[in-house]
């Protein structure tokens, strides 16, 4: 692993592309942290990335490769994202990015050329497994009914 130190140009392009990926919409993945918190995750990510760097031994750092790096700088972005946000809903966003979200259009199975739009979404635990309940809300009729996707272990 090149040496990882604050204000080194590897590290700035590390933390610049990081942010950049994650904070912004691109295709088919959507940022998951609110604009009200971006500013002050930064601060804090960065700092508890460079508390991680520092903390590891002279062995480790040797074995640590630039992808190690990044995936663990991404798990430090998220974990100090979720103690951030304010409501529970922000917080599924944040666990689970690429999962539909409130405001998104869904179409029910047996009616494929209705849309809907979710108005709710919740965890919940069934035995051993875990699923994001989706309420949602017809757009020509507003009725309302749920459904269910298993989550990712």
């Amino acid at each position: 692993m090149k040496e990882l130190e604050p204000n080194t140009i590897e590290s700035s392009e590390l933390v610049e592309q990081t942010f950049n990926f994650w904070f912004t919409d691109n295709d088919h993945i959507r940022s998951p942290f609110p604009e009200y918190i971006r500013p002050m995750l930064k601060e804090r990510a960065v700092d508890g990335f460079f508390k991680w760097v520092s903390n590891l031994n002279p062995k480790a750092k040797e074995e640590v490769n630039d992808e190690m790096v990044a995936e663990k700088f991404e798990e430090i972005i998220f974990e100090i994202a979720l103690n951030m946000v304010m409501t529970e809903d922000e917080k599924i966003t944040i666990q689970y990015p690429f999962l539909p979200r409130v405001g998104d259009e869904i179409y029910a199975n047996e009616t494929p050329d209705l849309k809907s739009n979710i108005i709710d979404r919740t965890l919940l635990k069934e035995g051993d497994d875990s699923f994001l309940k989706v309420k949602a809300e017809e757009v020509a009729s507003k009725q309302v009914w749920e459904t269910k996707f298993e989550l990712p272990l």
